[in-house]
């Protein structure tokens, strides 16, 4: 007979085993180790387990329990982003229990959220079950989003229903905003500042640019609201800006890095051609000088309607309304293929923080509303 791993142990594997995900490449390390130790755990809880490589490295985890149609599909990442060691009082790759916390990297975000769905699964009477339960792990969430986009497009089932377990202090999330990061550079001339007729100074232009980009980000407030958002507009950050490297020289390149938060509901090819309209006029007068390329592959917002039976139904397996927040997660691709949210363990305040925890208080709770959920939607 085989032995079952704790809930701790799981635990504690989950988080020593490091899957660092980064756009850095002295961090990036896959995830191959960590998505076979799930596998092992799950098939020996009876699941089928298939393992497909997205990338070098990079695998997504599916999990099938059951038969039939429809279904739940609980969904998390088993990435991780890079930390600062020296801001750490722990270590980050091994979970230490202090203060009635879990401490470690992934313990709220969000690896820790696979060792209360093999908890749940280890405490259900599957006697009864109608429909099946998947289970999904993915790859690179804190980057691109690769495992998700990639399960989306290749999806072998279509669950009825599905639960991403971000960490949401176990309030139901039924949507959020998108995200979109873009680089502006602009390359002009340098030169000696005696005389400014022999450069072109890229400040000066990215001058230009911050005041048509403030003028698209009033437009955008003007144009969109959502009652739903406790910021109900789209809103626009200008995040970082180098340029020049002397005051005595004209300025030859500039470069400002800025997001948008696109509401759910606003195309991303409709955003990009609203940022395409506003710099049309400074891309005739300056041309071949300006270059905008994005820092990462946009995030659509996402919403699963407040009224949706779905919604309704976990709200009441929590006694606690849905909500929305501004952060990102994969929703929007899980959401193609059916009524999704957001619900996990652990507060987003934790999310990418040294000394990254998780309270003892969520435990039971977390197991509890996870066993009333499979029951509510394979039984």
């Amino acid at each position: 007979m085989i032995q079952l791993p704790s809930f701790r142990e799981v635990y504690q594997g989950l988080i020593s085993t490091s899957s660092i995900s980064s756009t850095d490449p002295h961090w990036d390390e896959g995830n191959a180790d960590v998505i076979e130790k799930l596998a092992t755990w799950l098939r020996d809880l009876h699941f089928d387990v298939e393992l497909t490589q997205v990338e070098k490295g990079k695998f997504n985890l599916i999990a099938k329990k059951g038969s039939g149609e429809g279904g739940l599909l609980l969904s998390g990442h088993s990435d991780t982003v890079p930390f600062d060691e020296g801001r750490w009082s722990y270590d980050p790759h091994t979970l230490t229990e202090v203060n009635h916390r879990f401490y470690g990297l992934g313990t709220a975000d969000m690896k820790g959220f696979f060792a209360f769905i093999i908890e749940a699964v280890k405490q259900i009477d599957w006697a009864q079950q109608t429909k099946p339960l998947y289970i999904l792990a993915t790859c690179d969430e804190e980057t691109t989003m690769l495992g998700a986009r990639h399960f989306t497009n290749n999806a072998p089932f279509k669950p009825d229903y599905c639960i991403i377990g971000e960490p949401t202090s176990l309030i139901p999330v039924r949507g959020h905003k998108g995200h979109v990061a873009n680089a502006i550079r602009v390359t002009g001339q340098s030169g000696h500042s005696s005389n400014p007729s022999l450069g072109v100074n890229a400040i000066e232009i990215m001058h230009e640019i911050l005041a048509a980009l403030m003028k698209l980000r009033d437009n955008l407030i003007k144009q969109y609201h959502h009652p739903g958002f406790a910021i109900p507009s789209p809103t626009m950050n200008l995040g970082h800006i180098h340029g020049g490297d002397s005051a005595n020289r004209i300025c030859g390149c500039c470069e400002l890095h800025y997001d948008v938060r696109p509401l759910p509901g606003i195309s991303l090819d409709g955003l990009n051609n609203m940022l395409r309209s506003a710099l049309k006029e400074l891309e005739a007068k300056w041309p071949n000088r300006i270059n905008i390329t994005p820092l990462h592959e946009p995030i659509p917002g996402y919403e699963c309607s407040k009224d949706h039976p779905f919604i309704t139904s976990v709200e009441s397996l929590c006694e606690t309304p849905s909500e929305t927040v501004n952060y990102c997660t994969e929703a929007p691709f899980l959401q193609e293929l059916c009524p999704t949210l957001v619900l996990g363990p652990g507060s987003i305040d934790q999310a990418h923080q040294p000394d990254e925890y998780l309270a003892h208080e969520f435990i039971e709770p977390t197991i509890e509303v996870l066993k009333k959920s499979i029951y509510r939607f394979c039984f």
